[in-house]
């Protein structure tokens, strides 16, 4: 066992580094971690270190077809699920479940159509330092349409959930729950939910017998990708494998604290890409990799990542779309959001507040809904791009951060389209730092209807009055075109230098009382109203 943990930088007992074992990079996983149980995965059988799969529940791994799942046929004492989450018995059955029991390295290849990988090492695992276990994808495709296509029941779990000693600051390195995405592999996990199940032992009913009035949770697992404790997501020294993950429910959860080192993660979610959901206590970290994170919806709702707790971004790229007919936010932590490095763009309909950190940041609240798909970039006063931003969903809010963020005047396009806005009156940042914020969350405008998106890339008419030309359009001819990266703006787009007043600062003020200049200041920055810019003639048309 101290040879597997070894291996693994940030996802064993002992944190080691990876670059030993990467430098060393066979052409198949078997080669690269001997230590490692081979797994290789499909509908015709599993197979283990080559050998057939025992069925054996002693063994280390075994597989059978007792899947968890919501059933169906229940009545009201058997949980809070409704029809749409129930599953017949033919269903659950035609599940394969790959069962692991016992601590070490696994690595996964393969496909299997209808399964899962079910991690529970005991019920002792939860206070033993050695219940670690690391899944290393290796080419792996996963379907479950019943329950998570992975989960970790019981294996160490090296954080706590006492309120009063919780802080965004965790160091799960010695986690019991660890995946490895293996360097140039793909792999795929498609995976639904389980709605929440009583403990039978645990339900009170009202004195008529008509209702629950008291219970404890048997099981509730809402994500695709899913551990009851403590995980950490690493990728190879290359950092270039790829997992993918397609939930119908939520994406990638823990029940406590989860951390994100390397690997290339797409989540594609009908609820919350990520959740982390231990009230006033769960941290999702993100110290580097890329993070691609798109909520659809499905379910009428969802955040791109969502911690009941903190959520501290160290590194990596991180990109998260809320769900487009919702009050959601790209990034939504209870207790706080904290940015210290990486490159962030999060969109959505709600402004959760970023409080801490040490890397500035802006937020652009935008006069109405924006159709998803269109890019927006960001350019210095010498007309260089710091920033290009394409979310994917139809957003109110854009978000967006980078340590090529420094303080200094931007313009902001949509496509070849000037934008103009106000800096917020309220301060506040990072660290204490200047900046405009608000100092709770931010509601979507006043014209917002989450049931009635943006039609042929129109939108809204803005509510402080009326909306300029060419709206979600064409640029009228005497608008401003972008300039190319390097260029200087054209004649007479210049920004001035200015204060950040209540209109926005310096630079041309339209009716609107919008700069086309954005003034950037050390810490957070805060943007409302952010339109197309209107030019002196329009405004002077609109106001006669």
């Amino acid at each position: 066992m101290k040879r597997i943990c070894s291996l693994f930088l940030g996802l064993t007992v002992a944190a080691a580094s990876l670059s030993g074992c990467g430098a060393q990079r066979q052409d198949t996983a078997r080669q690269e971690f001997p230590e490692a149980v081979s797994i290789v995965l499909s509908d015709d059988g599993v197979t283990v270190d080559g050998e057939p799969v025992s069925d054996d529940e002693t063994a280390a791994v075994y597989t059978a077809h007792d899947i968890v799942c919501y059933e169906a046929g229940r009545d009201f004492t058997y949980g809070e699920g409704t029809e749409a989450d129930a599953h017949t018995a033919d269903e659950a059955a035609a599940n394969t479940v790959v069962h692991i029991t016992q601590p070490g390295a696994y690595v996964l290849s393969g496909t299997l159509s209808a399964g899962q990988i079910a991690v529970d090492l005991g019920e002792d695992a939860e206070e033993d330092p050695a219940a670690v276990v690391t899944l290393i994808l290796d080419g792996v495709d996963i379907t479950c349409g019943v329950a998570p296509a992975v989960i970790f029941y019981n294996v160490y779990e090296c954080g706590s959930d006492d309120e009063d000693t919780a802080s965004e600051t965790v160091d799960t390195s010695a986690a019991g729950a660890n995946v490895l995405i293996a360097d140039g592999t793909i792999n795929n996990v498609t995976g639904s939910y389980v709605a929440r199940i009583y403990d039978p032992d645990t339900v009170e009913l009202s004195e008529d017998g008509t209702e629950v009035v008291d219970s404890k949770k048997l099981h509730k697992y809402d994500g695709a990708f899913y551990s009851k404790m403590s995980m950490n997501v690493d990728g190879g020294e290359a950092g270039t494998g790829v997992l993918n993950i397609t939930a119908d429910n939520e994406g990638l959860d823990t029940e406590l604290h989860l951390t994100i080192n390397g690997g290339t993660i797409n989540i594609t979610s009908g609820n919350d890409g990520i959740n982390t959901n231990e009230d006033n206590v769960s941290v999702t970290t993100i110290n580097g990799g890329s993070l691609n994170i798109r909520v659809t919806g499905e379910t009428g709702e969802g955040d791109g990542i969502d911690s009941n707790g903190w959520l501290v971004i160290n590194g990596g790229d991180v990109t998260a779309a809320a769900c487009s007919t919702s009050g959601d936010a790209g990034l939504d932590a209870s207790m706080g959001i904290t940015l210290n490095g990486g490159t962030v763009m999060a969109s959505g309909n709600m402004y959760d507040p970023i409080d801490g950190g040490s890397q500035n940041f802006a937020v652009f609240s935008f006069a109405s809904r924006q159709a998803g798909g269109e890019t927006y970039t960001l350019q210095n006063d010498a007309g260089e791009t710091v920033g290009t931003w394409t979310p994917a969903n139809d957003f109110t809010y854009l978000v967006v951060s980078s340590p090529d963020l420094t303080a200094g005047d931007y313009t902001l396009w949509q496509g070849d389209t000037q934008l103009a806005g106000s800096a917020s009156d309220t301060m506040g940042g990072p660290g204490g730092m200047g900046g405009g914020r608000p100092m709770d969350g931010e509601e979507p405008p006043a014209d917002f209807d989450p049931q009635q998106p943006p039609e042929d890339g129109a939108r809204p008419q803005r509510p402080e009055g009326e909306a300029p030309e060419n709206v979600g359009g064409e640029a009228p001819a005497d608008r401003p075109e972008r300039p190319a990266d390097g260029e200087a703006p054209p004649d007479g787009t210049e920004p001035p230098a200015g204060g950040r007043g209540p209109g926005g600062g310096g630079g041309q003020v339209t009716a609107a009382d919008l700069s086309e200049t954005f003034a950037l200041i050390d810490g957070g920055n805060f943007f409302t109203g952010v339109s197309p810019l209107e030019t002196e003639t329009s405004a002077e048309t609109s106001a006669s």
